[in-house]
């Protein structure tokens, strides 16, 4: 059994096929192909809440490849999901239509608490300590999702238009920081003890940066060290010094201000980073819709 994964973010388009296994009434998924391409529909979707005619065709020729790929790989189900961007440009259900007649892919456009849904249906609270309290941080181009997990139930969730694309635009509003603190302050501080669990690219990024083995966590103080470090660097530095990608050198300092501004409201000393993210929860929601769990 093969499935494939679309993510259609602010920041960048990732097709995810992986082969699906099943032993001894336990079912896994192992990645087979893992393709990112930077589109950044975020820039269009957060200034003018319209995508261009140029971001259009360039998503559209993406999906022709990935459906191509998807044909070649005889992928058995497949799912697309568009977050942030596609929400806010008011030609995003024009584009998806396209995609449709064009590459033949249905592509759904979600809705915040539906991102978060998927995100966290890879189960990685399975793997958690139940006695402890966690909060969730994914932090994307457009939106940043936090939940709250305790005793490995899920207590509140929400989805805050405040993203790394989006502050590089000038985007951010200072009432939906607000309203993030108050929602960590309403949930999270209660809880005398709360570790963070942070998934998207640039934390994935950050914690191969950090040089910390795989399970430890990230603890705050050396992701703020990381934060002066890389900010001490121009962006062409950071690209031809450190070695980032174009598309990541900028992103991922927002990203470690939106970490770090969470943790430090709800007090969170470690973050754990556990390297899945949006197209991960998209093939475990496949799982469970085929009855494969």
């Amino acid at each position: 059994m093969r499935y494939a994964a679309i993510d259609t973010g602010s920041n960048a388009v990732r097709l995810l096929i992986a082969d699906i296994k099943e032993n001894n009434g336990t079912v896994s998924f192992k990645k087979e192909t893992l393709i990112r391409v930077p589109l950044r529909l975020g820039d269009d979707a957060f200034l003018h809440k319209h995508l261009s005619q140029k971001k259009a065709d360039d998503l559209v020729k993406t999906m022709l490849a990935f459906k191509s790929l998807i044909d070649v790989y005889k992928v058995d189900d497949y799912m697309a999901c568009a977050t942030s961007a596609m929400r806010e440009a008011d030609n995003g259900p024009e584009v998806v239509k396209r995609i449709k007649e064009e590459a033949g892919l249905d592509l759904e456009i979600v809705h915040g608490s539906r991102e978060a849904n998927i995100i966290y249906s890879s189960h990685m609270e399975q793997s958690l300590d139940k006695s402890k309290n966690y909060l969730y941080i994914d932090v994307g181009g457009g939106s940043t999702e936090l939940s709250l997990f305790s005793q490995g139930e899920m207590l509140a969730s929400q989805s805050f238009n405040i993203g790394t694309i989006r502050i590089l635009d000038n985007q951010d509003k200072e009432e939906t920081w607000d309203e993030m603190n108050e929602f960590i302050k309403q949930h999270a501080r209660k809880f005398k003890n709360v570790y963070g669990i942070g998934t998207g690219g640039n934390i994935n990024k950050l914690f191969r940066l950090s040089k910390e083995k795989e399970g430890d966590a990230l603890s705050y103080s050396k992701l703020k060290s990381m934060h002066n470090y890389l900010n001490s660097f121009s962006l062409k530095d950071r690209i031809n010094v450190l070695g980032l990608n174009q598309d990541r050198a900028d992103v991922i300092i927002p990203a470690c201000e939106i970490y770090l501004s969470v943790m430090k409201w709800a007090n969170i000393k470690d973050i754990y980073v556990p390297s899945v993210g949006m197209v991960d929860g998209i093939i475990q929601t496949l799982i469970e819709k085929n009855n494969l769990r």
